[in-house]
């Protein structure tokens, strides 16, 4: 078996150098701490690209079978925790050609024709980043059925409606989690098309500027699942657009969530007192043994910041690269690999904490009642009676002002002092001045009376499925 030239702390490109690399260097340069996690990736891609070459009669039917074997023992050896990662061996793809060379030879030697590293990486991230892409599609579907099944049972749950946090109109409880609904499907949707683009194969356009050997790069491309080849090979090793694209969907999506956990945590506070959070995601304080904190929806509000960083790291991290591969892409991938992180966690235990919530009906109603939150209604009425509506709005402004100063709700207010801010104001006023009338007259689509929600519902369940 042939020496490898890997091995000992040599680099690939040591033939050229008179002085090893310094181990400060190494230190700083390395990227294997964090980019082994492409391993599985960094496999696959290789082993479509061996078939290949074999396909091609590049390398020998014995080559491929030595491969296939000492990539498959690597493998073995990742899984088991036995694999020896080393620094001075700079990243995941020399660790494991590396390795590779050392189980079968001159076959591992021959696995790098018609590759560079360039484009190598860029396909091992685009794959591993692919297959995330799918786990993260079902966890935001999990999170939606979360939402959907409890809107399900509060579709005749009257809360106050806010603008500027203030009381605004009355509406369904489950209509606004399905605003949260739509929200995460529109998240999902971006993920979906995303996608496409993410799933473009780099690999045989080598360094820059593509290969002298007979690659059949659609061949490679239909092996690992990809739905089209790169057109340009400048491009294809130093286009990360792919991962700006996906960081701009994950904090796009995390600040959907950070708006859902703000409400969660107000809510929950003794202000609102709407809702309770299970124990289990909650905690408590040092001190003050009254406490229960909602720490995971504050954790999940603060993790909004900490993915938005990485977009902008990202984008200054490209802005200034000429074409084509700078070693500045190296630093792609912790933000790229802690924003998965970061977003998958979340929306897993999102999803589980919103399973838990308990809501207390009667607390959202007497809030919605205290906002005199049906003075819309009342309003709408005079305009349905032929009263111009900013005379009708002026008229309902005295009678919110009236009913402060008795200190009840516009419902409480006796017919006689409501008809005497106006005429046109008859007994039959007192139906839409109810929270719920107030809601069942907005039957329009999208609106928030119950028929419409319930509606939504079944809509949502049916575009989710079973899960």
């Amino acid at each position: 078996m042939s020496a490898n030239p890997l091995d000992n702390k040599a680099q690939a490109w040591s033939a050229l150098f008179s002085e090893p690399m310094s181990e400060l260097v190494q230190r700083y340069t390395a990227s294997v701490g964090f980019d082994k996690r492409l391993w599985r990736a960094d496999i696959d891609g290789s082993l479509a690209h061996a078939e290949m070459l074999a396909a091609q009669g590049i390398i020998g039917a014995s080559d491929l079978a030595d491969i296939r074997r000492g990539l498959a023992q690597i493998a073995q050896e990742i899984e088991a925790g036995r694999f020896e990662w080393k620094l001075e061996l700079e990243d995941v793809h020399l660790n494991i050609e590396a390795r590779l060379t050392q189980l079968v030879g001159d076959a591992g030697k021959r696995l790098h024709t018609g590759r560079s590293r360039n484009d190598q990486v860029a396909t091992d991230v685009r794959l591993w980043l692919r297959g995330e892409i799918d786990g993260l599609a079902v966890l935001l579907a999990d999170l939606q059925r979360a939402l959907v099944e409890l809107a399900a049972g509060h579709t005749d749950t009257v809360m106050p409606g806010f603008t500027h946090l203030q009381v605004a109109q009355p509406v369904s409880f489950a209509h606004h989690l399905l605003a949260y609904v739509e929200m995460f499907a529109r998240d999902g949707e971006r993920l979906a098309d995303l996608r496409r683009r993410v799933n473009r194969l780099p690999l045989g356009a080598a360094a820059l500027a593509g290969t002298s050997y007979a690659l059949d790069r659609e061949r490679v491309a239909r092996t690992l699942g990809f739905e089209a080849v790169s057109r340009n090979s400048l491009d294809a090793v130093s286009d990360r657009d792919f991962a700006l694209e996906f960081a701009a969907f994950a904090s796009i999506a995390m600040v959907h969530v950070s708006r859902l956990a703000e409400e969660l945590v107000l809510w929950m506070s003794q202000a609102f007192g709407f809702i309770d959070l299970a124990d289990r995601y909650c905690t408590g304080s040092s001190i003050m043994p009254q406490k229960r904190n909602p720490d995971v929806a504050e954790l999940a509000r603060g993790k909004a910041g900490r993915v938005v960083g990485h977009l902008m790291a990202l984008l200054t991290l490209m802005k200034g690269q000429p074409l084509a591969y700078n070693k500045d892409n190296q630093e792609d991938k912790e933000p790229l690999f802690d924003t998965v992180d970061t977003l998958r966690d979340t929306l897993r235990i999102l999803a589980e904490m919103v399973g838990g919530i308990v809501v207390k009906a009667d607390a959202m109603e007497r809030a919605a009642r205290r906002g005199y939150a049906t003075a819309t209604d009342l309003a709408d009425y005079l305009v349905k009676k032929g009263l111009p509506f900013r005379d009708a709005h002026e008229v309902v402004a005295h009678a919110v002002k009236v009913a402060m100063q008795q200190g009840v709700d516009l419902a409480e207010l006796p017919p006689a002092t409501l008809q005497g801010l106006h005429p046109l104001i008859g007994a039959d006023a007192a139906e839409v001045l109810t929270l719920r009338g107030s809601m069942a007259a907005r039957d329009v689509i999208g609106g928030t009376a119950p028929a419409q929600v319930r509606s939504q519902i079944e809509r949502h369940r049916q575009r989710l499925g079973a899960g």
